[in-house]
């Protein structure tokens, strides 16, 4: 199984959404620890070949989503968890993708850094 890393404030986030929500993204990141996808888990988009996949949960009116990454061997890292508040169309806010990015890079610095002990 491999091992899961959470960015930022990600797991406090995720704890508070709705349990069918916690349900839906927590099987979707077991699946990933036993190296498999979810079959509702979809890349996301402008991270090209960056193993970087999205779970979207919908849930009375809202939707969920939450961002990983299976890039690095034997970790999954969860980068961004968060409830989409704009209604303009199902784009990533770029406030969001921003912060993908930027966790995306810490979690390849920590990855080096446990590769090296």
């Amino acid at each position: 199984m491999k091992q899961v890393h959470f960015m930022g404030d990600s797991r406090t986030v995720l704890r508070g959404f709705p349990p069918e929500v916690k349900d839906g993204i927590g099987y979707a990141l077991y699946e990933a620890q036993r190296g498999e996808k979810a079959y509702y888990a979809k890349p996301l988009k402008g991270f090209h070949g960056a193993g970087v996949l999205e779970v979207m949960e919908d849930y009375d009116g809202s939707t969920y989503r939450a961002v990983y990454t299976i890039r690095f061997a034997n970790s999954v890292y969860v980068l961004h968890t968060f409830q989409k508040k704009s209604h303009k169309g199902i784009a990533t806010p770029k406030k969001d993708i921003g912060i993908i990015k930027a966790r995306l890079k810490m979690a390849e610095e920590d990855f080096k850094k446990e590769k090296m002990l």
